[in-house]
């Protein structure tokens, strides 16, 4: 049985360790820094935390002034606050300007549990990767998680990263590379390719599994970075095994399914089925039976991957 921690976690334990390598690493909080631990480094370096209230703009625009006096500040509440509250900061003031700022949104997809839709960003892929020069990196785990805090230190410019709640299996090593924009083989599969990110990658090693036993083979891909896009992966696998299952705790308009669809378009067309959330808000339950109710789990990527052979070979 894995080990269950939450990507948040890894973000605070990775941040505190920032700040003791580099003191220009510099936090800034909407309130919130108990749920995003943000609140690790605030009892180590108080001198270094802001918290302004609950004014997502206010935390981005401070941020954007704090990194034109060289600081590296990191933005961090919900994602459904710091995306759609603050979408014209991020825009212009950020991602226009190319600033150093580096955007933590926490508590995102279904797994936010009880508090319920309105906190349940499900949105945030499609609002961030239309924006020119932003990075955004979604972990698969809490190992995941510390190595892209500690990238996003390294990037020169804006970087979102997507945490959730609730706790993920850790599926990673910590040997295992961490290349902003390069796709992680997880699962070998030469019949259907599996592209997931986030906790949706966990599910996939599972329903790789449950098609084993019926003689499917089933590669599965971990994208912890959703831009830039690895299309060399993404083409690879379509030659290779000729058929693609996205997976992802995120609408399945304008998230990473889209993005995957976008490269096959252009460089390979081949059959593909998304399993994401169906143009639908979320709803406040346990983190199972959300992913059970709106189609997330391992026997519903199963589902996809046997949908997808079928038109692989001309059935539909």
């Amino acid at each position: 049985m894995a080990e269950m921690k939450a990507t948040r976690d890894g973000f605070g334990e990775g941040l505190v360790e920032l700040g003791r390598k580099n003191r220009k690493i510099v936090v800034l909080s909407g309130d919130l820094e108990d749920s995003t631990r943000a609140e690790y480094f605030k009892k180590e370096f108080p001198e270094r935390f802001f918290n302004l209230g609950i004014s997502e703009q206010d935390i981005l625009g401070t941020s954007v002034g704090l990194s034109l006096d060289g600081l590296i500040p990191f933005a961090c509440s919900f994602a459904v606050f710091l995306t759609n509250r603050a979408y014209d900061v991020l825009r212009i003031s950020i991602c226009y300007n190319k600033r150093n700022v580096k955007l933590i949104g926490s508590h995102a997809g279904l797994t936010v549990g009880e508090d319920g839709a309105t906190a349940q960003c499900l949105e945030d892929f499609a609002m961030t990767r239309v924006l020119p020069n932003l990075t955004i990196f979604s972990p698969v785990d809490f190992i995941e998680a510390k190595k892209a805090t500690y990238k996003m230190a390294e990037i020169c410019g804006p970087v979102y990263m997507r945490l959730a709640r609730a706790p993920f299996p850790i599926i990673t090593k910590e040997s295992d590379p961490f290349e902003p924009g390069k796709a992680n083989l997880v699962r070998e599969g030469k019949d259907a390719t599996i592209i997931a990110t986030g906790l949706m990658v966990s599910e996939s090693l599972k329903a790789a599994e449950l098609l084993n036993k019926e003689g499917i083979d089933a590669r599965v891909l971990n994208f912890h970075t959703i831009k830039p896009i690895d299309r060399e992966a993404i083409v690879e696998s379509a030659q290779e095994t000729g058929a693609i299952v996205t997976a992802e705790e995120h609408q399945i308009n304008g998230g990473l399914g889209s993005a995957v669809a976008e490269v096959l378009t252009r460089n390979h067309p081949v059959p593909q089925e998304m399993v994401a959330v169906l143009d639908t808000f979320g709803e406040s339950g346990d983190v199972e039976g959300l992913l059970k109710k709106y189609h997330l789990k391992d026997v519903d990527i199963a589902e996809a991957v046997r949908e997808v052979l079928k038109r692989k070979r001309g059935e539909r």
